[in-house]
Formats: structure tokens, C-alpha cells, sequence
């Protein structure tokens, strides 16, 4: 018996960057087709033709004087969009939607790694997405000197900061994932299979 029936149901990747999560999502979208489910991928930011040019602005290496307050701003209009154009008209219709990033995002980088209100950032992700959550939440953890040892090349503009930023990254993911039962963990270190099957045996597919 499954976990939970996945048609019509939100599923979402999170984690620092260089963790593999836009890899998961593309292998779980695979296995949900296979078995017969319709799905949409999706990222943040991004998603919708708005939320794609908002990405460039947030990601690019010329914005280094782009505030906490405006990049998470800017973070929280790409998920307005999204939310409206793409997760809540896919799910009306009964597809599931995997999503590299959601709201919890937010909380970890503009809030544990910003510093920002957590309850400013709650607020306004209850504005963006109409109070939607995930159904469910799959948090691929890694140590922050093994991430960004991944890297290559110097990367856009937030994964050029330092192991310090994400390390606090990463702590607060680890904290969220404890006061809410529906993130599950899984451990980064293993190999893209090895996930892709963990993913897969918790969702009983």
C-alpha cells in the first residue's frame, strides 16, 4: 500500500546546491510515467516565463549588491507565479508535480543563511502559494565542504558564497526537517541510483 496516492500530489527536492536534486527529479518523473501516473517537472526559481527572467536576475554574477530582503523578494514572486500558472492547475487535474526547491528553500537560505525573520519568510510563502505545502518533501543531505566540493567553475552568484553560508544552509534544513514529519531525509552521499532507489521504496513504487 502506498504511502500516499501520488495522483494529484505535490513532491518536492530539496537541499543544498551540487546535491543532485534536479537529477532526482527528472529519475522520480521517469518512474511515475513508467507506472502509469501523469506528471510535470518544475524548479525554482523559475518554472514560468516571469519566474525564468526573475532567475537570471537572482542567479547572475553582476547583482552582488542584491539585497537579502529583495533576493528573497524576488524568490517569493517566482513562486507566486508558479504556484498560480503551473503547481495548482497540474494538481486540479489530478497530475503529480515534482519540483526541484519549494518554499523550504526560503527558510534555509534567505533565513538560516541570511538571517531573515523565519516568520517574515513564512508569511509571505502562505501569500505566495495560497498556503499550499508539499505533500511530500525529500531533503537529500550533505556535509556543506563535501557540496561544494562538487563544484565546477565558479559558479552563479549564490554558489559563490562561502562554506560558512552553507554550512548555516544546511543546519537549518536540518532543523526544519526535524519539526515536520512530511520531509524525509535521505543521505547525499550515496551514488545517483542509490537515491533514485530510496526515493522510489519510500514512495512504495
Amino acid at each position: 500500500m502506498r504511502r500516499i496516492e501520488l495522483r494529484g500530489k505535490f513532491i518536492v527536492f530539496e537541499g543544498l546546491d551540487f546535491t543532485g536534486k534536479s537529477t532526482q527529479v527528472t529519475l522520480l518523473a521517469e518512474r511515475l510515467t513508467q507506472v502509469g501516473y501523469s506528471v510535470i517537472t518544475t524548479r525554482e526559481p523559475g518554472g514560468t516565463p516571469l519566474g525564468e527572467a526573475v532567475r537570471k536576475v537572482i542567479l547572475s554574477t553582476k547583482n552582488v549588491d542584491l539585497l537579502p530582503l529583495s533576493e528573497l523578494l524576488l524568490f517569493i514572486t517566482c513562486r507566486a507565479q508558479l504556484s498560480v500558472e503551473v503547481i495548482a492547475p497540474a494538481l486540479e487535474e489530478g497530475k503529480a508535480v515534482v519540483s526541484s526547491r519549494y518554499r523550504l528553500s526560503s527558510l534555509a537560505y534567505q533565513g538560516y543563511g541570511r538571517g531573515i525573520d523565519l516568520g517574515l519568510i513564512r508569511r509571505l510563502n502562505e501569500a505566495a502559494t495560497g498556503g499550499r505545502h508539499p505533500d511530500l518533501t525529500f531533503l537529500i543531505d550533505l556535509p556543506a565542504k563535501v557540496a561544494l566540493a562538487r563544484k565546477r567553475g565558479k559558479g552563479d552568484r549564490i554558489e559563490r558564497e562561502d562554506i560558512v553560508f552553507y554550512q548555516h544552509v544546511r543546519q537549518g534544513y536540518l532543523k526544519l526537517a526535524q519539526d515536520d514529519p512530511l520531509i524525509h531525509r535521505i543521505d547525499g552521499t550515496q551514488s545517483v541510483q542509490q537515491i533514485a532507489q530510496a526515493v522510489a521504496s519510500y514512495l512504495d513504487l
